[in-house]
């Protein structure tokens, strides 16, 4: 669709954003949700979350009037969430068609940790509304059961795959063909490595610069001047948290992956079963990793043969069902 034109309402920064799409976008640096607050890359900062929530809940109705005023200000032929409920509340509330499209949705990750209440039922029934409006909810595989939400339609994984370079990556690292290099992705979100990190013979860390400490076995991944999806291609491991986005690029280029336990998150048990069915992983306990003792869980990944790449091609029917749409919106 040469003549697309694209709008995207995103708090992430425009050259983040220009490292993923390649076309024309116009853009508005605004987010349209939050989430959950946490207070590290694995921990829920609970009390506040809820407080947001109900700060954010507190003027719905105007909240969703002046966004639907924004948006018919725009003249979209479709609304694509992902997945903020509050576009698709004023999607509904504008009468322009929406879709929504995710591995997971907020309500469903938010209130398993809350108590129930007449205030939270009410936010639960908002949310419910919401994303129950757009004519179809694509879940990425692997999603999480969503048994509230109506029009699910079911698509295969979303993932970036890098290119393996293992050579030209330890070549510019001046590393030896036979050291190990396992690279510490948390998700986007920053995470200082605990101290008592451990040193293991034959392996080197790549990790944000903000994470690292000053040692001849850590390596910052913004000098290296390669792209994020070729460094995880060529590393021997992905020390990660449980999350979709690591989960998924690792698997599409068979890395193997070792992850910080989250028994709280309410995505995480679909995600392990999906990723220990098509790749080599192994789950380590929280107090593994602040103290360091994961050792022998990282050998024992590296011992093993790589898994086969898995192929991702949810973007293709993802992508299909939305030109679909848009033709019959049109």
């Amino acid at each position: 669709m040469p003549d697309l034109q694209l709008t995207i309402r995103c708090g992430l920064a425009h050259a983040l954003l220009r490292q993923r799409l390649s076309g024309p976008f116009a853009h508005i640096p605004t987010a349209s949700d939050f989430g959950l607050s946490m207070k590290n890359a694995i921990e829920v900062d609970v009390p506040d979350s809820v407080a947001r929530y109900q700060e954010f809940h507190a003027d719905w109705d105007n909240k969703v009037r002046e966004y639907a005023r924004q948006i018919r200000a725009i003249k979209p032929d479709l609304v694509l969430a992902n997945i903020s409920y509050l576009a698709l509340a004023a999607a509904q509330n504008a009468q322009i068609p929406a879709l929504a499209m995710c591995s997971l949705n907020w309500m469903d990750i938010f209130f398993p940790y809350v108590p129930s209440s007449p205030a939270m039922s009410k936010i639960h029934a908002q949310m419910l509304d919401a994303y129950n409006s757009p004519t179809a909810f694509l879940r990425l595989t692997p999603g999480m059961p969503m048994p509230e939400i109506k029009h699910l339609r079911d698509i295969a994984p979303i993932a970036s795959r890098g290119t393996a370079q293992p050579e030209e990556l330890r070549a510019a690292l001046g590393l030896a063909s036979t050291q190990r290099l396992i690279l510490f992705a948390m998700g986007g979100i920053s995470m200082r490595l605990p101290g008592s990190w451990p040193v293991l013979p034959g392996c080197t860390w790549i990790v944000p610069g903000e994470a690292a400490w000053q040692r001849e076995d850590m390596l910052p991944l913004d000098s290296i001047g390669m792209d994020f999806h070729d460094v995880l291609a060529s590393c021997d491991c992905v020390f990660t948290k449980s999350a979709y986005g690591v989960f998924a690029e690792a698997t599409v280029c068979g890395t193997p992956v070792l992850y910080v336990e989250r028994p709280d998150w309410p995505e995480e048990p679909c995600l392990v079963a999906w990723l220990k069915q098509h790749n080599l992983a192994h789950g380590i306990t929280r107090a593994q990793f602040e103290q360091g003792t994961f050792g022998h869980a990282l050998s024992a990944l590296l011992q093993q043969p790589r898994a086969t790449p898995l192929r991702a091609s949810g973007s293709v029917e993802a992508a299909a069902f939305i030109q679909s749409q848009l033709e019959q919106s049109l």
